[in-house]
């Protein structure tokens, strides 16, 4: 039997510890979560800003109390653990609600910390952030009690955005800053242009290049010398690893402050391993480091550990494809593969195609533009991203499961769809990139 603690109890901690169990019944693990809440549906925060999503039991899956009786793990909230000692294998813990510290003996140590979001330095309690349900639950609370109709969202990358578009359901006014011209950094620019025809359709106010110098009570004063009153400000400006308490240990970080983990999502200590957005691994496509702080990758890495720690030692992580998607109004956005700034690691081709989603003579057709990335000797895809209004997620789809088998753009002409009018063409938008790229 042996002494299990792990680092965090979201979507990688909680998810890994129930794995372990699932496999080994006999082992003590204990989860240490930081903060208030475990096992929440973190993507679903912004939906359930506009009650898109409603029951509140179907945002946090679980309480301690309810984790315990069905998998017997106990989940202690408000206990940050601070500091990891690698030599003795303990980690000591603060109990946030009493401020004691208190040591406790690990044989595996898990840490999926995750990270924390980036915070303008302005003195205002009108600026929010959304990492948690906690944060969540601050902001409806806030908007509920001050008489909130004038919101300032600050960034534009896929949470801004899937704020925005929630705050607006709820009939907020909202007003766009971001500091560049690079909005939705996943996609290729020119590709995100029906953001901004959306944001003009509705008339959602937006300025790039833009960025608050002072917060005066509801004042807000910009760097274009504007001057506008809000009673909210959400900021969604990045984030960073939540890697600090282990820097007094022997644990590898990057100059990132990512973990780097090997295909075990073991860290340089063999007992200590870590996931979710806090590592740093490598692509499975091409030979290049990634960082993919995404759903799919934290809950493969729980599998992996957990399958590790009974044993199955000849299953191994065989890297991402940092496959990602956001809805934006009427608009679908995704894209699988590198990053569009990593691209120039490569001498690769571009093709893409524009047409309908399904057949033209079907009802309710709308364009989809799919573009894909190959590399020129090998003709294998880099890269790949669409955006529509129906039908980009079926593509995305099926482009990662071709890359993930290492296809060839040609081949894409071999892709047997499942055609029917209302879904596809009988030569599809993938097989007309193979085509194209012949």
């Amino acid at each position: 039997m042996s002494k299990i603690v792990v680092v965090g109890a979201v979507a990688g901690g909680a998810t890994c510890a129930s794995q372990i169990r699932r496999l080994d019944q006999s082992s003590e693990i204990t989860v240490f979560e930081k903060d208030r809440d475990m096992s929440f549906a973190n993507c679903a925060l912004p939906y359930y800003l506009s009650d898109t999503i409603t029951e509140r039991e179907k945002v946090l899956a679980y309480t301690p109390e309810s984790f315990y009786d069905k998998k017997q793990i106990n989940v202690k909230t408000y206990h940050e653990v601070i500091a990891v000692n690698d030599t003795r294998q303990t980690v000591t813990v603060k109990n946030r609600t009493s401020d004691e510290t208190f040591e406790e003996h690990y044989d595996y140590l898990i840490l999926s910390p995750g990270c924390s979001a980036n915070r303008l330095n302005f003195n205002t309690d009108m600026a929010f952030t959304l990492r948690n349900l906690e944060d969540t639950d601050a902001i409806n609370e806030y908007i509920d009690t001050h008489d909130v109709h004038k919101a300032l969202i600050v960034g534009a990358g896929y949470i801004s955005l899937e704020v925005l578009e929630n705050l607006y359901q709820r009939g907020l006014d909202i007003t766009l800053i971001h500091r560049s011209e690079q909005v939705n950094k996943l996609m290729d620019q020119d590709m995100n242009q029906p953001i901004f025809e959306e944001l003009e359709e509705k008339h959602i106010e937006y300025r790039l290049n833009e960025e608050i110098t002072d917060i005066n009570g509801h004042d807000v004063s910009f760097k274009s010398g504007k001057k506008e009153q809000f009673d909210i400000i959400i900021e969604g400006i990045g984030t960073k690893p939540n890697s600090e308490f282990i820097k007094s240990s022997n644990i590898q970080i990057d100059d990132k402050g990512f973990i780097p983990v090997n295909d075990y999502f073991q860290t340089n200590i063999h007992n200590i391993y870590a996931l979710g957005d806090v590592i740093s691994s490598h692509y499975r496509h091409v030979d290049l480091k990634a960082n993919v702080p995404l759903a799919w990758g934290a809950h493969r890495a729980a599998s992996i550990i957990a399958e590790q720690l009974v044993g199955k030692s000849n299953i191994k992580f065989k890297g991402y494809l940092g496959a990602n998607i956001v809805k934006f109004f009427n608009y679908t956005f995704a894209s699988v593969g590198v990053k569009p700034d990593e691209l120039s690691h490569f001498n690769y081709k571009m093709v893409e195609t524009k047409q309908g989603a399904h057949a033209g003579y079907y009802p309710g057709n709308t364009p989809l533009h799919l573009r894909v990335y190959y590399d020129e000797e090998t003709r294998v895809i880099i890269r790949a991203a669409a955006v529509g209004q129906e039908g980009v997620d079926k593509r995305i789809d099926v482009l990662s499961m071709a890359m993930q088998n290492n296809i060839t753009v040609d081949e894409l002409t071999e892709f047997e769809v499942a055609y029917a009018p209302p879904y596809s063409h009988p030569k599809d938008l993938i097989n007309m990139i193979g085509y194209k790229a012949q």
